[in-house]
């Protein structure tokens, strides 16, 4: 007969809760220690099987694309119609834990702490539901799952597949995860969510300052083409108001020319120049495509200066217009149409900034045909659009003003971008400092939580 087990002791199962000192990520404060998660769980278990659609009838269910951004999204959630299948251990309960575990790499072991706000709620399959003693806050767990250090385990216990990777019940229960005393718990959570909270509040401030620029922008070329950006300038240089006037496209180009009609490919001598390539008023230089035909570069060669209208594309962006500065030799595609503008009559970059004004894209989008997917404007409807003309001086003066401007502007929204990454780092800290008891908030002659352990007895 095989030899019956004898039962573990109090401390035989302590010390299995309990890290070796040798495999303990790294120091905590002496009334802390290192345990494996499966120690702190009442529970860990699979989502239900019972058969899910979307048609909003029946319970709520969780599904893998319901957990996003640390919380569950209730507009991606499934729904059960075979209610009566529901097991009473099927529900969730606030303080509850799910837990992705089938996902792609990226994603696998992020979580979501249920709250009585989501409530009722099943839990659905492809999702672990972590149910934690009462020695252990949940939204500790939350926190310290956002972490470089639960990350990097995560990732070191995987199964890998084709398409996506696992972590099973097994692997997760031995992750090792720092314990403070219980009333330190508390405070860590209080801290970081106050700390947090300072941070997203300057974000929501940042991504405003970073988000307007396209109506700080819009702004600064209605004030140019009103004239008021220039109005003190024609005091100083006797320039009077009424030297403005207006004309139509067909009236300052000589022509409105269509590109190539002929494919491009992956290598050749010049460039061709497509829609994809005209961004914010220039052109941008990766994803390019060139040829060889010595017809086509002939014909479409472009000359520094040269402003190009994207004709076709999707509604919100057709019309857009760049300006070719000369940077290297390109020819155009057929989406695009090159307008040869005189050069005695208005500035090039007068006319690129003016037709990326919304004024212009008023226009176009009243001008516009329609097709399955795509607008069009041809170059009738372009020829027709008037456009205010000061002198030439005057044009030049706007153009310098704007590109001052917008200088500023740019050089304002790159360090709001800027500031914004630094308060994704600054919370990446500050949830590193707390996981070491770094925060401030430890007390040293608090019970050791060592003795949240022992008070659970380990009770199969």
């Amino acid at each position: 007969m095989p030899k019956k087990k004898t039962a573990l002791t109090i401390e035989e199962r302590l010390q299995q809760a309990l890290v070796p000192a040798e495999e303990q990520p790294y120091e905590v404060p002496e009334n802390w220690v290192w345990v494996r998660l499966g120690s702190l769980l009442k529970e860990i278990k699979n989502g239900t099987t019972i058969k899910q659609d979307k048609s909003g009838n029946g319970f709520s269910v969780t599904r893998i694309e319901s957990l996003q951004n640390q919380t569950i999204d209730l507009m991606r959630v499934g729904t059960i119609l075979e209610t009566e299948k529901i097991k009473e251990t099927d529900w969730y309960k606030s303080g509850d834990i799910t837990l992705s575990h089938i996902n792609s790499i990226e994603h696998v072991g992020k979580t979501a702490l249920i709250t009585d706000a989501m409530l009722p709620l099943v839990h659905g399959m492809n999702l672990l539901r972590l149910r934690f003693f009462e020695i252990y806050t949940p939204d500790l767990f939350q926190l310290y799952s956002q972490t470089y250090q639960y990350k990097n385990e995560i990732r070191s216990r995987i199964n890998m597949a084709v398409n996506q990777v696992s972590i099973n019940q097994k692997q997760l229960s031995s992750l090792e995860i720092p314990l403070p005393p219980l009333s330190e718990q508390q405070r860590i959570v209080e801290r970081i969510e106050e700390l947090f909270a300072k941070l997203d509040e300057a974000k929501e401030r940042l991504q405003e300052a970073a988000e307007s620029f396209a109506v700080r922008k819009a702004a600064i070329l209605h004030k140019a083409f009103t004239g008021e950006l220039t109005k003190q300038w024609r005091r100083e240089n006797g320039v009077r108001d009424e030297s403005w006037e207006e004309k139509t496209i067909s009236e300052i180009c000589s022509s409105l020319k269509y590109g190539t009609s002929k494919k491009s490919s992956d290598d050749g001598e010049v460039v061709v120049l497509r829609m994809g390539n005209l961004q914010n008023g220039e052109i941008d230089w990766s994803n390019l495509s060139y040829t060889s035909d010595e017809e086509d570069i002939k014909k479409y060669l472009l000359k520094s200066g040269d402003v190009l209208f994207n004709r076709t594309n999707s509604p919100e962006l057709v019309g857009k217009t760049s300006i070719y500065r000369g940077e290297m030799p390109a020819i155009y595609a057929g989406y695009l149409i090159k307008l040869d503008y005189e050069k005695n009559i208005v500035v090039g970059d007068y006319l690129n900034y003016y037709l990326n004004s919304s004024k212009a894209k008023e226009y176009y989008m009243q001008v516009k045909t329609d097709g399955v997917s795509q607008s069009n404007i041809n170059a009738k409807k372009i020829g027709e659009f008037e456009i205010p003309l000061p002198t030439l001086s005057e044009q030049h003066e706007i153009v310098r003003l704007i590109n001052d401007l917008l200088a500023r502007e740019r050089s304002a929204q790159q360090a709001a971008e800027q500031a914004l990454a630094s308060i994704d780092l600054m919370k990446k800290s500050i949830l590193a400092r707390a996981f070491r008891g770094e925060l401030g908030t430890n007390k040293a002659s608090e019970e050791s939580a060592l003795e949240l352990l022992r008070s659970l007895k380990f009770q199969p």
